[in-house]
């Protein structure tokens, strides 16, 4: 990824004569209480604080209680259950007894019933098919919480490194307003000895005044960049924070990946999650076909029935029943199922289309992700070798100065350009870090360790 200087390159567009110090020497100044970090500590308090991965984690859990749901259909079910009715209006009926009629009120005022109910799936292709679905959710779910993991992994990484590289040009952009400072303390007193003339000394004073805004700016980018990797470790951010070393610490890494890695996408967590939900839609219409399939169930049933026309407790008469049986249940149609399989075929079909864009999408930022480290281990070098032919440059350019065969504007393009390879050698360190954690997310490779330690410590 190619980032401008800004600021960086602004701050240094003027400078005076005067040798500058090693440009590794200067640290971020801080105080006692800031919290200093490595990118492992980082990683491991965002796995652990960040509310998003809390989130992820509690979905986990969620799926797989409602696993455990699809499994009771396989357990009985039992229930009690008890009635009372009153009768309006009993049933008349007439008898004809040898040509005389006779009216008879059948039933009784009060009816009573209680008892339990005892039902058992023997066989239940949909609740087989239930259970597989929810399996692939809890998976589903797992899946989505490592996609989570690596986000954020991905996010705290490249915080960091944004964090480091504001440290480093801020250490750059302070030492250059330093040695402006003893340019101008140095201009002034050759100008009071009659050495130098006016405009040097007035030079001099304006890139010192110049400098220091740019100093309060970069200060301020190691605030903000510190911020946001606070936010996303879930800390507070009242708690000031450094990042451990420097940008330089990384050049070896940039020269160990001898040849460029396979752009293997089996790991992606956007691939796994898109199979998974190609397993779900399958199982889907297997669901669906299952409710066209005979189920059968075992019955049992005890009840005890009371009959009365009054409410005398203690004389009544309680009957007892039972029952236990088999029910066989065989749809015949129902036209839903015939459209529901159909629209899950269609929604797998535009699956499998939409994973099959999405791999090539995934290829071709892989692709760009190596062509940009690429990029960026060729310009490490490059800036490495601009900042030893700076620095000789400065030099040539201040013995000139100091013997009068140079002008103060010749020493003050050598200081820009040296600055200027300073700042790109950060700068190019910075592309690859950034273009490396972004690759290692695509191929859903190099954060599974944090992962892992992060879900065997808890």
């Amino acid at each position: 990824m190619n980032r401008s200087i800004g600021l960086f390159t602004l701050a240094v567009l003027v400078y005076a004569n005067a040798p500058l110090r090693s440009w590794a020497q200067d640290e971020v100044s801080v105080t006692t209480d800031t919290l200093s970090i490595s990118l492992q500590d980082a990683i491991k308090i965002s796995l652990e604080e960040n509310p998003s991965i809390i989130v992820a984690d509690k979905e986990i859990v969620i799926k797989k209680e409602s696993r455990k749901e699809a499994y009771s259909g396989l357990f009985p079910e039992a229930n009690i259950s008890a009635g009372f009715n009153r009768t309006l209006k009993k049933q008349t009926m007439v008898m004809d007894f040898g040509g005389q009629s006779q009216t008879i009120q059948v039933g009784s005022d009060n009816s009573y019933n209680g008892g339990i109910n005892i039902s058992l799936p023997l066989f239940a292709p949909a609740l087989y098919k239930s259970i597989n679905l929810s399996k692939t959710d809890v998976d589903l779910a797992v899946e989505k919480s490592r996609a989570s993991k690596l986000d954020l992994v991905n996010q705290v990484s490249k915080a960091y490194y944004q964090l480091m590289l504001s440290q480093d040009s801020y250490n750059v952009i302070l030492q250059s307003y330093e040695q402006a400072k003893e340019n101008y303390r140095v201009i002034s007193a050759k100008y009071e000895q009659g050495s130098v003339s006016e405009y040097d000394k007035i030079r001099a004073e304006v890139q010192m005044r110049s400098l220091n805004p740019n100093v309060i700016a970069a200060r301020n980018a190691i605030s903000l960049s510190a911020m946001q990797l606070q936010v996303l470790m879930g800390m507070d951010t009242s708690t000031p924070i450094k990042v451990k070393g420097s940008l330089k610490d990384y050049e070896m890494e940039l020269f160990k990946r001898m040849a460029p890695p396979e752009v293997d996408l089996s790991n992606n967590s956007d691939l796994k999650q898109m199979d998974l939900n190609e397993k779900s839609l399958k199982n889907t219409v297997s669901l669906q076909k299952s409710n066209l399939l005979p189920t059968l169930s075992l019955a049992f049933n005890y009840t005890y029935t009371s009959l009365n026309n009054d409410f005398k407790f203690s004389e009544y008469r309680w009957f007892p029943y039972s029952m236990i049986g088999f029910q066989l249940n065989i749809p015949i149609f129902t036209g839903s199922n015939f459209t529901k399989i159909k629209k899950a075929r269609l929604q797998l079909d535009q699956l499998k289309d939409t994973r099959l864009n999405t791999e090539r999408q995934l290829k071709m930022q892989a692709t760009s992700y190596l062509n940009s480290m690429e990029a960026s281990t060729e310009q490490v070098v490059s800036n490495r070798e601009n900042i030893v032919q700076a620095e000789k440059g400065r030099s040539i350019a201040r013995k000139r100065y100091e013997v009068g065969k140079g002008t103060i504007i010749e020493l003050n393009d050598a200081e820009v350009a040296l600055i200027q390879a300073r700042l790109s050698y950060h700068q190019s360190i910075y592309d690859y870090m950034v273009s490396k954690v972004d690759l290692e997310k695509v191929l859903g490779n190099g954060f599974e360790e944090y992962v892992n330690d992060n879900e065997n410590e808890k």
